[in-house]
């Protein structure tokens, strides 16, 4: 298998109406107007040199290697910035202008080190190339003259190198963090000879801007910016297109591979999620699938206090099955369920559901997303009809006004974020609604929102019903939308509701802190788009009324006509690789795969019927739940597949006392992860780099998720899940996942025409998916809703404040959230060089706050709440409101979720992460809890030390 390489046309392509006819090289052909001659010849096979230009950013014209003679025209322009015109005749290939690209290339040649087989770039070098290309064979120019050969190299990424002496000052990837990133850390510093490519103000890249996403990499021609695994390793020999399995964009890369060994990762050109760009997880943070913490060998213990056992994989699943079954038969059906995984693949978490339903024969099974986006899922499908966002990434390019709520796309979803930047730098409006200031308020002179809606943290349905009171009161409604698409019944209802002067900016304003005027301001500037589109993230939905908020945004979007088409829209940033296939694969206690109710006797005769089953009609139990029947002794055994429950869920004390409660934990996952250390069973899982499948986007696009390399322990996860089933007495028999895709395509509408087949001919497909949407839908509800009678239905908000207030004792309000660098509970970036960029949770708060405290940056601070009490070390910042506190949950010694408590939505029970009551105050020591938790992860590590193989 080769590499075969993307091939690269030069410039971007260009959409237009207008179709135009020239003549290359005696060949005729026809471009859209505005497209390149370099683009233009390159459809045809003819390549013409270059070295400033890549299809990847705008034409520069700089190197002149890519100049052609046009009959009538004076000189030899560059094609690379010269348009196609209607009966143009180009020449790309004569004596003179081979002349003149060997002279250039000389000119190049003359100032760049002659170590071509030592190179790291040797054999993938466009300098090597296209000297080959213009058939330069000697250099006239004396070795000796100036030159750049001395300069410094530059290793202070953990990532790639930075060459100086090899730049030929291209600027590709100046521009690749301009116009693809948005970062604008590079710049040309000097003029002339004096020219050189400059990290920030001639710093290091790691004391730069540099966000380390890969662009400048990859558009580099030479080895001046190359990755250090390829330095290392050499240059791969094949790739695979698979699926990162970070967040919710869900791009698309090309593994590139030396043998069995992934080599480096890089963007796939044509992913339609992605189309070509990176961060800095997906792009570099791929070390922990071959980490040395890998638990490649099943193991069993009686208790967790026993050192674990290395056990075959037939004696792990009998153990564990024969454990469950005892359980079920000494506490009952009921008393054992399971955990899906958003960052499994859909094939996989649909057969753990399936083995619940179907193997355990109750319905407790759920998800991660029940603590991040399940208000989502509730308060779109009331609202809309379906539980997911309404447009593709690529929408928001056509968008006039962006409304981000309780979401960071620069560090939650970076590659969209760039989207959203480059949007925002070609004039779109932007308004920000966060308690905290995140990059896109004032990210660079490019970027600033138009308002920041700085509200407290806890008042979102009292921000959003103003927003819609100024919508209604000042007749900013789209009349049309709503007498087309809306139930008139439910507008009039909502519309007498909004309109009560109880909702009005100047009433809020005491309980949002937010200027009565700022509101109003961005609540016309919102209606009055021509597209207006909202985005929004966990500051949305984890709070006592998250989906609350959700139908407030829903009707907001229906009351000025902002949804059916492209530009506009209510789209949940999905945090995970796969929340939202998790949930499409029915992975709730009360739902089917397709969001249809257990309850509905014809939805669920159709799974009968197939699975050969008779299946439960009442709902299973919901995660808390879960927990507090292990407290009350009523639920004992737990089947867990790549979550890690420990360190990831609220009230951290109580989750970790209802595991030590169970009698059989069963994890399944890649390292011993917090919630394996109260494991009685621990089933090695597969990255996704060793496995088939598919991963759901927050666009709704199914990705394919293809095998690189072969799982190291053996088996991909969802075989795993098929021997449990098996070992349960459940006969399952697939022999690949597409099989289980097919199964899942025949009993979910939204999914009906996917087929692996189809993936792999289209690259990828948003669902719905079926007869009427043979290809996918990339917009939602453009016609009609999806609701029983195709109306919108709004629904009355009003606002509830949270039971979590502050008092004397807990003054301040404590909000969590991410950052760029690391990944949810961390358990991936955290075995990547990615802790170079964040070592530590650390405590953000305002100068004002930490000097009430005597409070200086880089102190101990004990955060004490109703829920328990951490230490983590201050970070003084005016990025959050005085009375506000922030920090991430990335460390798990950290134990962020120690402090936040047991307050959850009201629909949902989604956990109020973002509203915690807490007093922060100067410590010199750790909290009993990192105390016990130091002493028993050092426990837990001992034993696995001590584990021997079972003979």
């Amino acid at each position: 298998m080769s590499l075969n390489k993307e091939k690269d046309f030069g410039t971007p392509a260009k959409e237009a109406d207008t179709l135009v006819t020239l003549e290359i090289d005696g060949f005729q052909v026809t471009a859209p107007a505005g497209t390149s001659v370099m683009r233009a010849a390159a459809g045809i096979g003819i390549d013409i040199p270059k070295l400033c230009a890549t299809d990847s950013i705008e034409p520069f014209g700089s190197c002149r290697l890519c100049v052609v003679q046009i009959e009538g025209a004076r000189g030899m322009p560059a094609s690379c910035t010269t348009p196609v015109a209607e009966g143009m005749k180009v020449v790309t290939q004569n004596p003179r202008l081979a002349d003149v690209r060997r002279g250039v290339m000389e000119l190049y040649i003359s100032d760049h080190p002659l170590d071509c087989l030592t190179c790291s770039a040797n054999g993938d070098c466009e300098l090597q190339d296209m000297a080959g290309a213009v058939g330069l064979r000697e250099v006239r120019y004396n070795p000796q003259g100036k030159n750049h050969l001395q300069a410094v190299k530059d290793e202070s990424n953990p990532y790639f190198s930075f060459d100086p002496s090899k730049c030929i000052v291209c600027s590709r990837c100046v521009r690749a963090c301009e116009e693809t990133q948005g970062t604008f850390a590079l710049t040309i510093d000097g003029r002339g000879f004096d020219s050189k490519v400059s990290p920030g103000q001639n710093e290091a890249f790691m004391d730069s801007e540099c966000v380390s996403c890969g662009a400048c990499v990859q558009a580099c021609p030479t080895a001046t910016l190359m990755e250090k695994s390829v330095i290392d390793h050499g240059t791969p020999e094949h790739a695979t297109v698979t699926t990162c399995a970070y967040c919710g964009v869900g791009c698309s890369f090309r593994a590139e591979m030396k043998g069995d060994q992934l080599i480096r990762m890089v963007p796939h050109k044509d992913g339609k999620a992605n189309h070509g760009h990176s961060c800095v997880k997906g792009r570099f943070a791929f070390g922990y699938a071959t980490h040395k913490d890998r638990i490649t060998t099943p193991m069993i213990r009686k208790s967790i206090s026993d050192p674990w056992q290395k056990v075959s994989w037939e004696e792990a699943i009998n153990y564990a099955a024969s454990e469950l079954k005892r359980i079920q038969a000494k506490y009952g059906k009921g008393s054992i369920g399971g955990i899906t995984s958003s960052r499994c693949t859909n094939e996989e978490t649909y057969l753990v559901q399936k083995l619940v339903r179907a193997g355990f024969g109750n319905n407790n099974v759920d998800t991660c997303a029940r603590v991040c986006h399940s208000p989502t899922g509730y308060g779109l499908k009331q609202t809309f009809g379906e539980s997911s966002g309404t447009q593709n990434f690529d929408s928001v390019m056509k968008s006039d006004v962006i409304m981000v709520i309780g979401a960071n796309p620069t560090d939650g979803h970076p590659v969209f974020g760039s989207l959203m930047k480059k949007r925002l730098r070609q004039g779109a409006k932007l308004i920000v609604v966060d308690p905290r200031e995140i990059d896109l308020v004032k990210n660079s002179p490019h970027v600033k929102a138009d308002y920041h809606l700085k509200l407290r943290p806890g008042t979102n349905v009292a921000l959003i019903n103003a927003l819609g009171h100024v919508v209604v009161t000042e007749n900013l409604l789209d009349e049309a939308f709503i007498e087309e698409r809306c139930d008139i019944n439910a507008f009039a209802k909502w519309k007498t509701f909004i309109a009560d002067p109880r909702h009005a900016p100047e009433q809020t304003e005491t309980i949002t802190g937010v200027p009565a005027a700022d509101i109003r301001s961005a609540a016309r500037l919102y209606a009055s788009a021509g597209n207006g589109a909202i985005y929004y993230g966990l500051g949305v939905t984890e709070h006592s009324q998250g989906s609350t908020t959700v139908i407030g945004i829903a009707n907001l979007a229906m009351a000025t006509g902002n949804l059916g088409r492209e530009g506009v829209g209510v789209n949940p940033l999905r945090g995970q690789n796969n929340v939202q296939g998790s949930c499409d694969m029915g992975s709730f206690p009360h739902e089917f795969p397709g969001y249809r109710h257990v309850s509905d006797n014809e939805t669920r005769q159709l799974f009968e019927k197939d699975w050969n089953v008779i299946l439960e009609s009442e709902p299973g139990l919901r995660i808390p739940n879960m927990f507090d029947a292990a407290s009350d002794g009523t639920f004992m055994g737990l089947y867990v597949e790549g979550e890690d429950i420990a360190q990831s869920d609220p009230d951290i004390q109580h989750v970790h006392h209802a595991l030590r409660s169970m009698e059989c934990v069963i994890v399944q996952d890649l390292f011993l992860n917090e919630t394996a250390k109260f494991a009685h069973v621990f089933l090695p899982g597969s990255s996704f780099l060793e496995k088939n499948g598919t991963f759901t986007n927050a666009e709704r696009r199914i990705s394919p998720v293809r095998k690189v390399m072969k799982p190291l322990a053996g088996y991909e996860d969802w075989e795993v899940t098929q021997l449990l089933a098996n070992a349960m007495g459940y006969s399952m028999n697939y022999r690949h996942p597409s099989e289980i895709m097919d199964e899942i395509a025949r009993l979910t509408p939204t999914f009906a025409g996917v087929s692996y087949e189809k993936i792999d001919q289209l690259g990828s497909i948003q669902w719905p998916c079926n007869e009427e949407n043979p290809v996918g839908t990339p917009t939602m509800h453009a016609h009609e809703f999806m609701r029983p009678n195709g109306k919108g239905l709004f629904m009355l908000t009003e606002y509830v404040a949270t039971e979590e207030r502050t008092t004397r004792m807990f003054p301040l309000i404590l909000t969590t959230g991410r950052i760029l660098s690391q990944y949810n509970v961390g358990a991936q970036t955290r075995r990547t060089d990615n802790v170079a960029w964040h070592t530590e949770d650390r405590l953000e708060i305002h100068p004002h706050d930490a000097e009430d405290r005597g409070i200086v940056d880089g102190d101990w601070v004990g955060i004490k709440s109703r829920s328990g009490e951490t230490v983590l070390r201050a970070l003084i910042s005016e990025r959050v409101q005085p009375g506000v506190v922030y920090t991430t949950f990335h460390f798990p010694e950290s134990g962020a979720n120690v402090i936040t408590t047991d307050n959850s939505d009201w629909a949902t029970n989604c956990p109020e992460y973002k509203v915690t009551a807490v007093q922060v105050s100067k410590v010199t020591q750790p909290s009993e809890w990192q105390k016990q938790y130091s002493d028993f992860s050092k426990q837990q590590l001992e034993l696995l030390e001590q584990g021997t193989h079972h003979a």
